[in-house]
């Protein structure tokens, strides 16, 4: 299956290969309802013990909570996300249930509600990039994250640009990524990955 310049060796949804984090983005707002449908479909990812750990900490372009979020990144995000509908900082706790019991999969649970997340945005034809280039302890002490969560991974959400002041992003992200072969990622019976 070929897509958007990538390919598959196995049939899967065109969606996984069609969504793309790219850098350019028109810098137009999205609604609240738009926003809140991505994260409806992002709570509705699997999750131990239906534990839901995931938190989404968000803000839209042109509001007083825009530049808390938009100082926790490094500048070489600054430049491309300051066209961005939403910034959103994403954390996962640590814990589960009435007697806070160690959540050994929290992390993950988060990463299954960020894809649930990208996957409606794809559906919608809006963009998600994930990112980790940002201050993780300054998104804690800023946003008042608590002790017991985990600070996962930040991500710029909007309208992808056909046409952008800045040619450089629209040549990136005309050169989408590929990823490894399946061999390196999947093994029968016993780690044996060459690492």
């Amino acid at each position: 299956m070929f897509c958007n310049g990538r390919t598959a060796l196995y049939p899967i949804n065109e969606l996984f290969l069609s969504r793309q984090s790219v850098y350019a983005l028109t810098g137009e707002a999205i609604s609240q309802e738009q926003l809140m449908t991505l994260f409806e479909a992002a709570h509705w990812a699997p999750s131990s013990y239906n534990n839901q750990p995931t938190r989404f900490i968000y803000a839209h372009c042109n509001t007083p909570e825009w530049q808390n979020l938009f100082e926790l990144m490094v500048p070489a995000n600054q430049t491309w996300a300051q066209h961005a509908a939403v910034l959103v900082v994403t954390v996962s706790k640590q814990t589960m249930g009435p007697k806070n019991t160690p959540s050994p999969t929290h992390s993950f649970e988060a990463g299954a509600a960020w894809m649930s997340l990208a996957i409606q945005a794809e559906i919608m034809a809006l963009v998600v990039h994930g990112m980790s280039g940002f201050d993780y302890e300054k998104a804690r002490t800023s946003l008042c994250i608590p002790e017991g969560f985990t600070v996962q991974m930040m991500c710029a959400i909007g309208k992808r640009a056909t046409q952008h002041a800045e040619v450089k992003l629209l040549e990136r992200d005309a050169k989408p990524t590929s990823r490894k072969s399946l061999e390196e990622i999947a093994a029968a019976g016993k780690f044996s990955f060459n690492e």
